[in-house]
């Protein structure tokens, strides 16, 4: 890999900055609303413990950052690149999570735009693991272009293993 998954992106609004270890209690207290992770598979993460885990995983990836909305400097939520797969010439964008005042917004789309745009100048296709019972995040992606491509089994960090899709979503179909 010839790229770093963890640069700062910017936007107008928004900027992605690379998770920090002592980014835990600003990332957790958007995480610790059971609402949250109503839809996602391990509907857990807002226990302190199963989210310890799971930022311990995002540390881990080197690929993670922090949602900040530019004009408040507040901590909106969490995303990441991961399993670069050069053979195939793709990557994962996932692992997001916003706090629910952020919802119903467009800010989902504007931080995967931003994502999308820096991350085609290194590879042809983005993936997406959705949870098959988030039906949130299935319409949030196909609004931004997704296409379903098949299902698996994602073993996550220190949690249980759960079926998700993959989406996927194309370089010369992004704009």
């Amino acid at each position: 890999m010839k790229f770093s998954i963890q640069p700062v992106l910017d936007s107008e609004e928004y900027q992605l900055i690379p998770l920090q270890q002592g980014d835990f209690e600003s990332v957790y207290e958007v995480a610790s609303d059971p609402r949250v992770w109503e839809q996602h598979p391990n509907k857990n993460r807002y226990q302190r413990e199963v989210f310890e885990s799971f930022f311990k995983g995002a540390m881990e990836s080197e690929g993670a950052f922090k949602i900040i909305e530019k004009s408040s400097g507040e901590v909106l939520g969490s995303t990441r690149f991961y399993n670069y797969d050069e053979a195939d010439n793709h990557i994962f964008i996932g692992y997001t999570f916003y706090g629910t005042k952020s919802w119903g917004k467009g800010i989902n789309p504007k931080v995967k735009k931003m994502m999308l745009d820096y991350i085609f100048q290194f590879v042809d296709k983005v993936h997406f693991h959705i949870g098959k019972e988030n039906i949130r995040s299935q319409t949030a992606l196909e609004r931004i272009g997704g296409q379903k491509i098949g299902e698996e089994e994602v073993a996550y960090f220190a949690e249980p293993t759960r079926t998700n899709f993959v989406y996927e979503i194309k370089k010369e179909n992004h704009s």
